[in-house]
């Protein structure tokens, strides 16, 4: 195994010239071998599920950039009449085009779409479908009446998307963690990962009880049982070569929209008698009208605009948030919406917890916990990180027990393969609860989009979260649970993408959560 990764890494450094702070170069196919190995059935499942979020590109690669897709040059255009009906569908041809002002033969360009009325406050994503010649077809189920407006973004160009796909397969451990080991006046810091390479003596904290694995390198003059705490420490640089970078500009090519060949926009009329309504093929969560969100399954959704209200909704109620921070913004809401829930930090960090929250009054328990690594933060005790489906295994459930989870975005810089294999631990153990319990209420949170620039979209591209929210739809189906599509809340509200959804969508997130808990009736 030494023997392999000396060869992997002299293969490596050949092509790519050395940079500060490279203590490993491992490819995550040699990781695979780490952790537990997935039954036959999970390794059918795992293969189906690459197969099914697989990505077009172009067939040619290293042409000059003029040849890649321009936004500027692209445009939509809209089909069907100037009006339209309540019900219906828009349709919308969007065709790409290179710097040339040619017209591109291949797809894979990374596209986003959203119908809005500003001035009603209302907005919805759409259904984005890749012909894989340059052109593509956007869905809109047509939801309000009043004028409608056409928004189109290119995220990355189908280049920049070849330069994400290699990213994930040859630098899968891009982002460093290091963890302190200390005894006494002693003290060292080694690095960390899911797996590290065999070339000198590691420490080994794989979880017992999933198998989840977790390895740093032994400290000189310390023991493995003397780590304290686990951080990030930096993000690899020069990642991708000079060529590369001109596909990730901030402006030109970088989550810029496409503009409109001629009209911008249609009026949805209220829906004819004899009109027979559409079916819903883009399948949406939900909409904005108002500002407020509407979603467009069975279920009946209420705003909680005081914190009596939410008082009365979570009266007996214990609510437990594991994951990472975007879910801890629903806990920060809470406690400081609701002043009957007395918060205790309990000396816990600022911003990583564990925290938790009570009304004795109300019998209202509200806690929060972050999940085990890898895990994006400054620093945290090893002694508070904890695997989501651990906790899970220690949840009593119950009607009055509601379970909210979030993990995703700490996964992003990774092989889709370590997503599926955490989602595949935590499935079996919401199984485990759902069996013991039925009547537990769960729901899962999707990864929200967020703001891009050229250095972060290397490590934490929408591109990633996207094909990670298509596997845990996938893998989640037939249970139980709800899930929460903070994809679409973000992409169909008007504010701008943020990793931590400003307060206007987290307080339409915790009324959808609010309303799945009480179940209230239609008003």
């Amino acid at each position: 195994m030494s023997t392999f990764y000396n060869i992997q890494s002299t293969i490596h450094l050949a092509f790519k010239s050395s940079q500060i702070l490279q203590p490993l170069t491992v490819n995550h196919k040699y990781c695979a071998e780490f952790g537990q190995k997935p039954t036959a059935e999970e390794a059918k499942e795992e293969q189906n599920l690459l197969s099914s979020i697989a990505w077009p590109g172009p067939l040619v690669q290293g042409l000059p950039v003029e040849f890649s897709s321009d936004p500027a040059n692209s445009y939509f255009v809209i089909q069907g009449p100037e009006e339209q009906h309540i019900g219906g569908q828009l349709v919308v041809d969007v065709h790409v085009q290179n710097f040339l002002d040619l017209p591109k033969k291949h797809g894979g360009d990374f596209l986003i779409a959203r119908l809005h009325s500003p001035e009603l406050g209302a907005g919805v994503s759409g259904k984005v479908y890749d012909h894989q010649d340059g052109n593509y077809t956007v869905l809109f189920p047509l939801l309000w009446a009043g004028k409608v407006w056409v928004e189109i973004t290119m995220v990355h160009p189908s280049e920049a998307v070849v330069v994400l796909k290699r990213l994930q397969e040859e630098d899968p451990y891009r982002v460093f963690f290091k963890s302190l080991f200390r005894s006494g006046a002693i003290s060292e810091t080694t690095f960390c990962n899911l797996c590290l390479p065999l070339n000198q003596p590691l420490c080994n904290y794989t979880d017992l009880e999933t198998g989840e694995p977790w390895y740093c390198y032994k400290p000189k003059r310390l023991g493995c049982d003397t780590r304290v705490t686990h951080y990030k420490e930096d993000i690899k640089q020069k990642l991708i070569t000079e060529y590369e970078e001109q596909f990730f500009q901030g402006g030109i090519n970088l989550k810029c929209p496409i503009h409109a060949s001629e009209r911008r926009s249609v009026t949805v009329l209220p829906a004819g008698e004899e009109q027979t309504p559409v079916k819903n093929h883009h399948a949406a969560f939900g909409y904005y009208y108002n500002n407020s969100w509407r979603p467009l399954n069975a279920m009946d959704m209420h705003h909680f605009k005081d914190s009596a209200a939410i008082t009365r909704c979570l009266k007996g109620k214990i609510v437990h948030m594991l994951g990472d921070s975007t879910v801890r913004q629903w806990f920060e809401y809470l406690t400081a919406f609701v002043p009957n829930l007395e918060r205790f930090d309990l000396y816990s960090s600022k911003n990583k917890g564990p925290f938790l929250a009570v009304d004795s009054k109300n019998n209202i328990m509200v806690s929060y916990r972050s999940h085990g690594p890898p895990l994006n933060y400054n620093t945290v005790f090893t002694s508070d990180l904890r695997y989501v489906s651990n906790e899970l295994d220690r949840i009593e459930g119950g009607p009055n027990i509601v379970v909210l989870v979030s993990v995703g975005p700490h996964f992003n810089s990774f092989p889709v393969e370590v997503y599926i294999r955490r989602l595949r631990y935590i499935r079996r153990a919401l199984v485990r609860l759902l069996n013991r319990e039925p009547a537990t209420l769960v729901m899962i949170r999707t990864i929200n989009m967020r703001k891009l620039n050229p250095g972060n979209s290397l490590s934490n591209s929408d591109w990633f979260s996207v094909q990670q929210n298509a596997v845990l739809r996938a893998m989640f189906q037939g249970l139980n649970i709800q899930i929460l599509d903070a994809w679409e809340m973000t992409l169909a509200h008007h504010l701008p993408h943020d990793i931590h959804p400003p307060p206007a969508i987290i307080e339409n997130m915790i009324d959808l959560i609010l309303s799945c808990i009480c179940g209230v009736e239609k008003t």
